[in-house]
């Protein structure tokens, strides 16, 4: 097994709300399509990579407590700190060193209430 994580789904309350925070945060617009009752926006990966989508589902709830996705910011973490603050969400933690191999990490609340990672390995 090359990774244990395929996909994921990080929920969204106001969906609009949520892929234009998301567009802002990743610098790029998050194109939404409908999957029978959900609607997703795909965060960008390239071919062979894991992917994964903000959703709105009567399924799925935003929440600060449970998984933490750890999304990547190898592209200039505090530049995606900075974009995170002047979209709407909320710095938890700064960009701090975990180790020299490992990189750095910090956290957010984003627009809909959920707590999501960052992790750069500069």
């Amino acid at each position: 097994m090359a990774s244990a994580l395929n996909w994921f789904e990080i929920p969204s309350a106001d969906f609009p709300r949520a892929v234009a925070f998301y567009s802002a945060v990743f610098d790029t617009q998050l194109e939404g399509v409908a999957m029978g009752d959900m609607q997703m926006a795909m965060f960008p990966y390239s071919e062979g990579g894991t992917g994964g989508a903000v959703v709105a589902s009567a399924m799925q709830q935003p929440s600060s407590s449970g998984t933490l996705v750890y999304l990547n910011a190898n592209s200039g973490m505090d530049a995606m700190l900075e974009r995170i603050q002047n979209a709407g969400g909320a710095v938890l933690m700064p960009r701090t060193l975990i180790t020299e191999d490992i990189g750095y990490m910090a956290m957010f609340t984003d627009t809909e209430g959920n707590t999501v990672a960052l992790h750069s390995s500069n």
